[in-house]
């Protein structure tokens, strides 16, 4: 029998999407689990057509392959499917005079889904929902910081926790025991750093430009994405001084002067 103490019913969610940013990225899956307070419960899942505005036309957007990669979902699999538009009032209605429930909803999903019902001009103020979020339990009951990976893989509780010389040997520590416990872990620098930190290498530490195939400096974010960074300044000057003179790190912005410099 389940603690779970309801007076109204509870929906938990999920979103697929385009991407994570909340203002240009549409909903490409959306599945729900609602809970009542009699322990019955009922769910749905919908695949949703994105579309945006272009030239005046509502027309379907491209899933980049990132996203793909991670939810499976490509443009052809959402042809035929209806737009969160069509589907806004019938989702509005499983929602409306419950809760909201989720796993890292807090900071994405709600967001999201909140900026879907206002495109489609469906009344319904998430925001007056209370909401339960799955994934801050598992921070709280099973925190994920230096603490606990010095308990979990040295036996040992960390004394001083957060004054610097008390973690940095204890991160010491973890790392090697880390590399006696798993046989599947590189134990070189090189192959360690793309183990942790992924194949992709930047140019910045922000992650603002990449390294493309030959090793040339390439745009990692806006509307140049992709694109040698060289070549964009080339083109088009005062993109640079847009760059030097908005919200970047002092570092990116150096990278940045490089290239200009170099060009």
């Amino acid at each position: 029998m389940s603690k779970l103490q309801l007076s109204r019913p509870l929906v938990f969610f999920d979103l697929e999407t385009t991407g994570l940013n909340l203002a240009t990225d549409r909903i490409v899956e959306i599945s729900y689990v609602k809970l009542f307070p009699d322990g019955h419960r009922e769910g749905k899942t919908f695949r949703v057509k994105p579309t945006m505005l272009l030239m005046g036309q509502e027309v379907q957007m491209h899933i980049p392959d990132e996203a793909s990669a991670v939810h499976g979902i490509h443009d052809e699999d959402l042809v035929n499917c209806p737009t969160f538009k069509e589907l806004a009032p019938e989702i509005a209605d499983a929602m409306r005079d419950c809760d909201l429930g989720g796993y890292n909803s807090t900071r994405f999903d709600v967001p999201l889904l909140a900026e879907e019902f206002v495109r489609a001009g469906v009344d319904i103020d998430l925001k007056k929902m209370h909401q339960v979020d799955a994934f801050s339990i598992f921070q709280k009951k099973e925190p994920r910081n230096l603490t606990a990976a010095y308990k979990f893989y040295c036996g040992k509780d960390l004394e001083g926790a957060h004054a610097a010389n008390a973690d940095v040997e204890a991160t010491v520590e973890v790392l090697l025991a880390q590399l006696d416990k798993y046989d599947d872990v590189p134990t070189t620098v090189d192959a360690l750093e793309e183990y942790t930190c992924g194949s992709q290498h930047f140019a910045d530490f922000a992650g603002r430009v990449v390294y493309d195939k030959d090793g040339v400096e390439c745009f990692n974010f806006g509307k140049y994405k992709g694109m040698r960074v060289k070549d964009v300044f080339q083109r088009d000057p005062s993109y640079y001084s847009w760059l030097r003179n908005g919200e970047f790190p002092e570092y990116t912005k150096g990278v940045f002067t490089r290239i200009y410099i170099s060009k």
